[in-house]
Order: structure tokens, then C-alpha cells, then sequence
């Protein structure tokens, strides 16, 4: 049934919301809202039941299947972080690439307390849009796509120069790494993804290829004695004071940070693994970064003399040809461009399902959906992430440095994201379930460590900062017009509004009610409110964050119950609707708010039957924080969790 009021009523409202003054107001007031019951259909409990199939059929990765994913990318840094913390720390680099590894004991169990709460795929995105506001989310989406940007350029540029440092190329290495780009433009749109099994395939190619190369090294220092390292050791200390060396340690560690990229990814498909994986599997890229990276940058000190090693790049596929000849190297050398091309890979697919993300959650336009009938793919998405990649390198000269320093700062923001979604959790999602908990030491100590080490990275180089930060505005600038994209068209309107001439012409006469029909296309998007109880103070302050956060003309307000329907609820629905009417039609006309009550129990498996009823997805479906006795995790429900 539908709520009316007086006519009176209603002219003092529009009067009120009177912004323009020769055009019609009209269209701000959605229209008035209406009370329904509604009983699930058989068909919209059998499409529940196979959306709740597929969600656990999904829960397929193991520890060492998922470990894989990331792994590639951790691992594959060995190939470009070598260089650069060498050409700062010299024969210090062993001691900072193991300092710089030794600080993910405080990210951890951060990570580990944030994943038991929300175990949702998307982080640290998905956590900041659960705990904050959806602007503070797209600041995480706008470093976690710079952050896949920079990955696939370094990897596509690293891969190149390794080629490049073993065979005479017909091009400049800027030239390769644009075929490296393209050919995976090629290969994304041809709908290939990756999966656990190839990532396996890589992993276990590379792991072998380290353990020949690691194997040699240690039989040929073995043989050799300590002559090599001890005239490294010497010539790295010739003129430095203890002040010199602490701070060109200090810079290895702000670099070498570099080396821990991947890290990060492992929380982006945290519901694709089986349950209780999630900590093992931060283990496993934990210690194999710690082992790996310094590990081998001692055996290249032990091996290879100090002025070899500040003037190579190819570092690996040199100690390779030192301790076993020319077929080590051309393995080390095709092991680098397989595992760095899995790296542009990797980001061109993290970027897709990021930008797949923020187009569901209405940020991006739906264009961003779009796929190639044959494969699936995204092209919309990957070209586009393609294109910006493309013009990050440009704009740097194709410098390989200024990108992989860069690389360094946002990878360090992107880690900062964790430590600070967890107090933003424990602030305004205290109720929010979760095995573990760290302390706030812990918390404190990722943070400082963050700062200290970005403040490392801007001292080495101040420029780093201006190209971090012109990219980072860049992201921001574009999404936030996405988001506001009624509210900017408003602007036009108004604007139009103040030229009456142009309502005259033949031409312009029209644009008012074009851009009025845009504006409600762009609005006419439901979303939905779960409550369990009728407390009007509780839905106000939801649906403020609908108004502020979701551009949106229509709003309903959902109630599960198993035929017995509280007793305020029914008695006073009408009422207190009513009451709960007066304060959106007097704060936001533009909204109209649907009461409606469904019969059946809360849980995914109902839930996603109502989505599938009322055609709203899942991802704008919004809900208070279950308590500690709730069921079923976030990931089953698949919404957003918007008040405490």
C-alpha cells in the first residue's frame, strides 16, 4: 500500500528544495514509498541454493596452491629488487634485504585478525569499504591499482632487460617492454586466467631453478674459501664511518621492501581458500622471502667481486655462469622472463577483477562489465588498465629506477592500508566476530615502521614522492568523479539553469530534459537495508550512509521473519514509517524508501534468493555488524557491513 500525504505537505516541500530557479525541480523528489510482504518462490530458493553451491565450491586453495599465486610474485622479486639495493647498500645489501623481511612479523598477525573478520576477497578495498566510507575505499582501489600498474611495468621492463643483458635485441628495451604489454593484452582478452595450477607450474620451475643455482653457489663458496668475501667485505668499508654504514643499510632496507611485493596479494582471494589456510599461507611467503632473497644476495657477496656486482644488472645469471657455466645462466636467464612475465600477467588480472569490483559496487560505469562473447574477458577493464600502465612508464622516460622506487613507495601504502583498516575495524566494528587478535604494539609498530621507511624512500630520492603522488591524485581525480557522477551532472544542470538564453535556442533547448533523463538512468539502481529491529535512530543514520555513499533514487528497507513479525514492527508500521517518511523527505527528497518484510530465516542461502527476486546484487546489499553469536561469516552473506 502506498503512503500519501496532504497536498500542502507535499508544495512545501518541493518550495523548499526550489535549487533552480527557471528550470523544473521536479525530478529531486523520487516519490513516495510503500509496505509490501513477500514470500520467496521456489525459483528464487533454487537459484539461492546454487549461488551458496558455487561460493563453496570455490573454497578449493590449499595452503601451497595459494601460497603459488602470490609466491610468484614474491619470489620473482629477487630479479629486480638485487640491483637496486646494491647500487645503495653495496656490500650491505644481505643485511638489509633480511632486516627488510624481518618487519612482516608485524604485518601478519594484523593480516591474520583482519581476515577472520572479514574473510572477503578484494583487500584491502573490500576491507576499508566494510569498516569506513566508500571514499576512503577508493583511496585503498587507487593505491591498490597503482600498486598493479607498477608491478606489471617493472616485470614487463625487468623481463625485457634480463633478455637484453644475454642476447643483442633490434630495439631498445623500452620497445620490448611495450611487445611484453601487448602480447599480454593479447593473451588477457583471449580469456585466459590464471590459475592455481599454472602459478604451481611457475612456482615449481623457479623454485627448481634457485635450488640449482643456490646449490652451486654453496659448492663453489665452499671451494673457493672466504678469499672473495672477505676483499667484498674490505673494499665495501674503505672511507665509511659507522654513521655512513647504518645509513646505507637503512636505505638497502627502504629499497629492499621492494623485494616483498606479492606479499600483499594473498588477502585478494582470502575466500577462495579452505578454511584455517589463510596463516600458513602467509607463512610460506614470509619465510621463503626471508630465505631467498638474502640468502642469495650473500651468496652473490661470497661469490662475485663487488665491482662486478654494482655494475651488472643481470646479477643472478652472472653467479650463475661463475659457479656452473653457460647453461646455469641461460636457465637463471628463462627462468627470469617466465616468472616476470607471470608478474604482468598477475597485475593485468588483479587490476580486471579490482576494476570488475568498483564497477559492481557503482563506482566505475558499467561499461567496465563488458566482455568478449567468445572468452569472457573484460576488455574494457584490461584495456584500460593497459593504457594506464602504458602511460605511467611513458611519463617516466621508460626509467626502469624512478618506476621500481615508486614501486617501493606504494607498495609501502598499500601494507599501511592493513595496520589501518584494523583500528578503523576495532573503532566502528567492535562487535564484528573474529578468531584472532593482535596488539596494539603490533599495530602501532607496522604503522611506524611504514612511515619510517617511505620518509627512507622520499630522502633517497624527493622526486619519487612527486611522480608517487601525481599518479595517486590522477586515480583519485577520476574516481571520484565515477562515484559523483549525478552530482556533477547537477552542476551542468544548474549551470544551464542560470543561462535562460540557452533555453531559447533551438539547439540548447533541450539539454535540461536530457540531463534529467541521465540523472534518473544513473540513479534508478536499488539498493537494500537489512535490519533486524525497527529502531528509527539505527535506520536514519543507515540510510544517511546510503545518501552519502550510493547514488541512488530508490532505497529498500528489508526484514526477515518467520511469520512472526515483532510486535511494534506490524502494529506501528505505518506510524512510524510515516515519522521515518517525514525526516527523508525534509533531508532527501530524492530517495524513495520501500518497507518490505520476507518470510524466512536469515541466512545466504535466503539472502541470495532475495537478490535474485528483487535483481540487486549482493555487493549492494547493506547490514549492521552481526554479533559474536552469528552463524555465518560476510563472505557467505556477501554483503557490506555499513554500521556497528
Amino acid at each position: 500500500m502506498h503512503l500519501t500525504r496532504a497536498s500542502a505537505f507535499q508544495r512545501k516541500l518541493l518550495i523548499s528544495y526550489e535549487l533552480f530557479l527557471n528550470l523544473t525541480n521536479d525530478f529531486e523528489f523520487a516519490g513516495w514509498g510503500s509496505i509490501s510482504h513477500l514470500t520467496l518462490v521456489p525459483e528464487d530458493i533454487h537459484q539461492g541454493d546454487v549461488e551458496m553451491t558455487s561460493f563453496r565450491e570455490q573454497q578449493v586453495l590449499g595452503q601451497f596452491t595459494a601460497s603459488a599465486l602470490a609466491a610468484n610474485d614474491i619470489l620473482g622479486g629477487v630479479f629486480y629488487t638485487l640491483p637496486s639495493v646494491v647500487a645503495l647498500a653495496g656490500v650491505y645489501s644481505p643485511i638489509s634485504l633480511f632486516v627488510a623481511a624481518l618487519t612482516l612479523f608485524l604485518w601478519r598477525p594484523v593480516m591474520e585478525e583482519m581476515a577472520s573478520a572479514l574473510p572477503i576477497s578484494g583487500a584491502p578495498y573490500t576491507y576499508l569499504l566494510n569498516v569506513s566510507t566508500k571514499s576512503v575505499a577508493l583511496f585503498g582501489a587507487a593505491l591498490l591499482l597503482l600498486d598493479f600498474s607498477a608491478t606489471a611495468v617493472v616485470s614487463a621492463a625487468t623481463a625485457t632487460s634480463y633478455l637484453a643483458g644475454e642476447v643483442s635485441l633490434p630495439f631498445p628495451v623500452y620497445v620490448g617492454a611495450v611487445l611484453v604489454f601487448v602480447l599480454f593484452t593479447v593473451v588477457s582478452l583471449s580469456g585466459l586466467r590464471e590459475s592455481a595450477r599454472v602459478a604451481t607450474g611457475v612456482l615449481a620451475m623457479h623454485a627448481v631453478v634457485m635450488i640449482m643455482l643456490i646449490v652451486a653457489s654453496v659448492i663453489a663458496w665452499g671451494r673457493g674459501g672466504m678469499a672473495q668475501f672477505r676483499s667484498n667485505w674490505s673494499l665495501g668499508h674503505v672511507g665509511l664511518s659507522p654513521a655512513a654504514i647504518a645509513r646505507q643499510v637503512f636505505n638497502g632496507v627502504c629499497i629492499g621492501m621492494l623485494g616483498l611485493t606479492g606479499f600483499e596479494c594473498a588477502p585478494s582471494y582470502t575466500s577462495k581458500m579452505k578454511k584455517n589456510r589463510y596463516p600458513k599461507v602467509l607463512r610460506n611467503l614470509h619465510l621463503s622471502a626471508l630465505v631467498l632473497t638474502s640468502g642469495v644476495m650473500l651468496l652473490v657477496m661470497a661469490l662475485l667481486p663487488l665491482d662486478v656486482v654494482e655494475s651488472g644488472n643481470n646479477i643472478l645469471s652472472l653467479l650463475a655462469q661463475k659457479v656452473a657455466g653457460r647453461w646455469l645462466r641461460i636457465m637463471v636467464v628463462v627462468d627470469a622472463v617466465v616468472v616476470l612475465c607471470a608478474g604482468v600477467l598477475t597485475g593485468i588480472l588483479s587490476a580486471c577483477e579490482l576494476l570488475v569490483k568498483l564497477s559492481c559496487d557503482l563506482i566505475l560505469p558499467r561499461v567496465f562489465l563488458a566482455t568478449v562473447p567468445a572468452t569472457g574477458a573484460p576488455y574494457v577493464a584490461i584495456i584500460s588498465f593497459i593504457a594506464f600502465s602504458a602511460l605511467v612508464y611513458a611519463s617516466t622516460g621508460a626509467n626502469l629506477t624512478v618506476i621500481s622506487q615508486m614501486f617501493a613507495m606504494v607498495w609501502l601504502a598499500v601494507m599501511a592500508l592493513f595496520p589501518v583498516s584494523l583500528l578503523l575495524l576495532r573503532f566502528s566494528r567492535p562487535r564484528l566476530p573474529r578468531a584472532s587478535q593482535c596488539s596494539l604494539f603490533v599495530v602501532a609498530g607496522a604503522i611506524s615502521v611504514t612511515v619510517t621507511v617511505t620518509a627512507g624512500n622520499v630522502a633517497i630520492d624527493p622526486t619519487i614522492a612527486g611522480w608517487f603522488a601525481l599518479y595517486l591524485i590522477i586515480l583519485l581525480v577520476l574516481f571520484y568523479m565515477s562515484q559523483n557522477k549525478v552530482t556533477m551532472l547537477r552542476w551542468v544542470y544548474w549551470a544551464y539553469d542560470q543561462l535562460p538564453w540557452l533555453h531559447r535556442q533551438q539547439f540548447t533547448k533541450g539539454w535540461g530534459d536530457s540531463l534529467i533523463r541521465h540523472m534518473r538512468s544513473l540513479r534508478r539502481q536499488e539498493v537494500c537495508l537489512l535490519v533486524k529491529s525497527d529502531e528509527i535512530d539505527n535506520l536514519f543514520n543507515m540510510i544517511l550512509y546510503v545518501r552519502r555513499n550510493e547514488e541512488t533514487s530508490h532505497l529498500k528497507i528489508v526484514h526477515f521473519h518467520s511469520g512472526d513479525i515483532p510486535s511494534e514492527m506490524e502494529a506501528n508500521a505505518r506510524s512510524k514509517y510515516i515519522v521515518l517518511h517525514f525526516f527523508l523527505d525534509e533531508a532527501f527528497p530524492e530517495i524513495t524508501v520501500d518497507l518490505m518484510f520476507v518470510e524466512g530465516q536469515f541466512d545466504p542461502k535466503n539472502l541470495a534468493a532475495l537478490a535474485h527476486h528483487l535483481k540487486i546484487p549482493r555487493s549492494l546489499m547493506f547490514m549492521s555488524s552481526p554479533g559474536q553469536n552469528f552463524r555465518y561469516s560476510v563472505a557467505e552473506l556477501g554483503t557490506r557491513i555499513i554500521s556497528i
